[in-house]
Formats: C-alpha cells, structure tokens, sequence
C-alpha cells in the first residue's frame, strides 16, 4: 500500500506515486485513540474551520497543552491539514483580544472518519421492526414492508415473499427518522448510489466502477437480466434491475410528467420496470442490446440500451 501507484490514462508511461502513504493498520492505530477521535469529532462541531489550536484544545477539554498537541500531530498530514495565520480570541486582564494562532481543517480521510462515525458503521447495531411501505407487489399484488438486518434495507412482499430490492443503509439513517421517513430516505439512497455506480464511480472510494449485464434465474432480486456493478479498487458491489438507471434520464422523467406521474415522488418499487423482470428484453448480445418497456397511462415508452446502460433511443 505504502508504494501504491495510479497508471495515467493520458500518459501510459506516467505513474502518481503515493509518498507519504500509510499502511491501512498504521492509519486505524492514529485514530485507534479517544483524544483524537475526540479532536475530529470536535473539528466537526465547530461552526467554521479552519479552528485555531486553543479552541480546538478547549473544545476537547484537555489541559495538558503538550499532550493534546501530541495527538493533534499524529492526526495531522493524513486526518487534518494545518492552516498558519488563523485569529483565535484570548483574554488578557479580563479583556478578550484577538491574536494570531494555528489553526486546523480536514483532509478528506478526516471527513470519512467522523461520517462513518455518525453514520453507525462502526459501534452501532439497531434493530428495527418490519415495518409497511407504499406500493403493491409487482408478481402478486400484496402488501409490500421494509425489513432491517446487518445494515441493509430490503423491500419484499408481505405475502409470496417477493424482493423488490436490498442495499446498504447505515444505522445513522434510522436517526430520528419516522418509518415512512426512512422508506423516502432508502429510496434516495438507491437512486444516488446507482447513478454514481452506472456513471463509473464507486459511491464507496470513488474508484473506477465497471458495469456488466447478467443473465441468471437464480438472482435475489427476482429478474433474469440484471446488472452488477463491481468497484476495481475496492471491490464494492452493487446490482439492479436494468429499469433503475431510467430513473434521471430526461426522456423518461417527461414521458411521466406529462400522464401527470413524477418520478420524484414514487418510490422506485412501486414503478414495476425498476424491480420486474417482465419489462427488460434483451435485444442482441455480444455486446448486450436491451430493450425496457415502460407503461404509463395506456401509453408506452421504449428505450434501447448499450451495455454500459448508456441510451441509445427512445420510441413511443
């Protein structure tokens, strides 16, 4: 990890050389510490950054100067960066003045830190019971519910058992939120993280994601055609029914609008061609063609789709 390079795409003989990296077990040890978790969580609270050394020492509450600064250091370079000329209020004689201080502001493994601490990834397991959401089964016509388990969410039918779709939901997203709440914010999630993935950028690590098309019958989301997404650097995985990358695109968001549906406002397992098999045809292959027919209001649209699940057309 420590000699860790990038081949460039506009140079193939070029390489960006990593020279102040860390092993992965040498940068949890830094933050493997109350005091400097107790630091980046303080540097978040704080209402503008950069945060001068004395008012990020007394956010934490430590009086030892020396001892806080020691673990300030360790954190800097990799977690925080260090900013010069930052003003910071003193007292002098019961009057308060202002004087030149250090001050501090995150780097972006900082901000990863404190959000996966946030977000309950790391020291959070809730339970939360099954609970109803909009919509009808897409195979049977029953009632569908959410269910959470090891910080997924997956909709599935209350009756033949059918999944409409299971992803990654951090225990934070369950924070003072009202059932229906946490149904609109699984929802939002999907859609982000599925626009990212198909546009091939890793929601995780901002790595380089590929998209390939799948044909199986034994899938868990209940479709013969899917597609698996699959991070290159980091190995993050995501897969769907071809449908749900329809979900931005322009023609498709104003077929709806004008049989007065908006795309917004439904969640995307109530929209049969996001979750069911019956509206993904597979056209050609080698490489993949498809076809996702999408019904509205007794009227049809079509679209024809690359492999990379780019549009090629649209028909009505």
């Amino acid at each position: 990890m420590s000699d860790s390079s990038v081949s460039s795409d506009t140079d193939p003989e070029s390489v960006l050389e990593c020279t102040e990296c860390l092993e992965p077990a040498d940068a949890f040890a830094l933050i493997g510490n109350e005091t400097r978790l107790a630091i980046l969580e303080a540097l978040w609270a704080a209402d503008e950054r950069p945060v001068s050394f004395s008012e990020l020492r007394r956010a934490v509450g430590m009086r030892d100067s020396a001892q806080f600064n020691y673990h300030l250091q360790k954190l800097t370079g990799h977690f925080v960066t260090k900013c010069e000329g930052v003003s910071a209020t003193e007292g002098s004689g019961g009057s308060p003045g202002q004087r030149s201080d250090v001050g501090y502001a995150f780097k972006h493994a900082g901000r990863k830190v404190v959000r996966s601490v946030i977000a309950g990834s790391f020291n959070q397991r809730p339970t939360l019971e099954p609970f109803a959401v909009r919509g009808e089964c897409f195979d049977c016509g029953g009632s569908l519910r959410a269910a959470y388990a090891d910080e997924h969410l997956a909709i599935d039918c209350r009756d033949c058992g059918q999944c409409h779709g299971e992803y990654g939901f951090p225990p934070g997203g369950l924070n003072d939120r009202s059932p229906a709440e946490i149904a609109d914010a699984f929802d939002q999630r999907v859609r982000h993280l599925h626009c990212l993935a198909a546009d091939g950028v890793c929601p995780e690590c901002s790595g380089r994601m590929e998209t390939r098309i799948v044909e199986s019958e034994e899938c868990c989301l209940g479709v013969d055609v899917r597609v698996d997404h699959e991070c290159a650097q980091c190995g993050h995985t995501l897969c769907s029914a071809t449908g749900l990358r329809l979900l931005d695109h322009s023609t498709v968001v104003r077929f709806h609008d004008e049989r007065g549906v908006s795309l917004d406002e439904r969640p995307y397992w109530t929209l049969p061609w996001c979750v069911s098999p019956e509206y993904t045809q597979v056209l050609e292959r080698d490489p993949y063609r498809l076809e996702v027919r999408l019904p509205v209001a007794g009227d049809e649209l079509r679209v024809r789709m690359a492999e990379d699940l780019s549009v090629l057309e649209t028909s009505r």
